[in-house]
């Protein structure tokens, strides 16, 4: 099964201290992380800054380099309408926490993981 990592997934770990690996075996056993490189990208302009999300981007990118890191193969502007054409195009669950997101990836009838009281993983079905 593969499963897309958003920016968002990424900084989790440092953020809230979880181990987004650990979790998503947790929920699906054996599992395919894949990341856009447009949201390696976006972590490499946060790792440029200053300060608690430079460190979670740092941590993020790490993460990242243990998956497959894939182009969206989309022209769209936001790197979240890529991360939904990809999604949708390649069958993935997503990792997210940005709450828009989400609730697009829903509407589209994409399966979501996320994070519930900021300490685990949870499956919400599209």
């Amino acid at each position: 099964m593969k499963v897309l990592l958003d920016t968002n997934a990424l900084l989790m770990p440092a953020q809230f201290g979880i181990d987004l690996y650990d979790e998503l075996m947790n929920l699906f056993g054996d599992f395919e992380p894949v990341t856009l490189e447009e949201v390696v990208g976006e972590l490499l302009g946060l790792t440029r800054g200053r300060g608690r999300d430079a460190a979670a981007a740092r941590v993020g990118l790490a993460m990242a380099r243990r998956s497959t890191i894939v182009p969206s193969g989309s022209t769209a502007d936001r790197v979240d309408d890529r991360v939904i054409e990809y999604a949708r195009r390649e069958g993935c669950t997503v990792v997210t926490n940005d709450r828009e997101l989400r609730n697009a990836l829903l509407r589209e009838e994409i399966d979501v993981v996320s994070m519930r009281r900021q300490r685990t993983l949870e499956l919400m079905r599209g």
